[in-house]
């Protein structure tokens, strides 16, 4: 009889213990599907960041190397094949993300948080409060960055020019005179 009541209470412990398994795997689903824009956001910045770097060396080098003339027909051309990059790549890449976020941040959920936390987590994601400060999340960096440069730009200014020559230098090819000089990277944001 002891070994019938056994057998029974380890059954009913593997039994809780697959539910709790299941449980645990729906709610990282369920996670994962709550956290989808920020996958595929994640995705999209490494499709382009060197996008915008290649961007940005084709502007210092076309500076120096193209002539006034040819600049903006060349640039657009350039933008035209980022375009074309970003367009062509940036799905694929989303996808896959989408694809390999169970695999790897559902992983890391299960295996770091409980159940409870787990469902304490979707709590917060499904807030009304935390969507509402999410949302503004472009609204914080606006205000950030304007005030930021607005702040820096007299600091940081002589900094890229003096890094604009220094580059130009290590290229070897003759500055570019004052009044051909391109403008700094650093801008002040025009006010309404």
């Amino acid at each position: 009889m002891k070994k019938i009541s056994l057998i029974a209470l380890m059954l009913v412990a593997v039994a809780s213990q697959a539910q709790t398994g299941s449980s645990k795997k729906e709610l990282v689903a369920r996670i994962l599907v709550l956290q989808q824009p920020a996958i595929e956001q994640t995705a999209q910045t490494l499709v382009e960041r060197p996008a915008a770097q290649l961007q940005q060396q084709a502007g210092l080098a076309m500076q120096t190397r193209v002539p006034p003339e040819k600049r903006e027909a060349m640039a657009k051309l350039i933008q035209d094949d980022l375009r074309k990059y970003v367009d062509e790549a940036a799905p694929l890449v989303r996808q896959q993300a989408v694809k390999l976020a169970p695999s790897t941040i559902g992983a890391l959920l299960e295996e770091k948080f409980t159940e409870e936390e787990l469902k304490q987590l979707i709590a917060i994601i499904e807030s009304p409060v935390n969507r509402k400060y999410a949302q503004m999340g472009g609204e914080f960096q606006k205000a950030l960055g304007e005030k930021l440069v607005a702040q820096t730009q007299p600091i940081v200014e002589p900094k890229v020019k003096a890094l604009e020559l220094a580059v130009i230098k290590h290229l070897g090819v003759p500055p570019v005179s004052a009044s051909k000089a391109p403008e700094s990277v650093v801008k002040v944001p025009k006010k309404n």
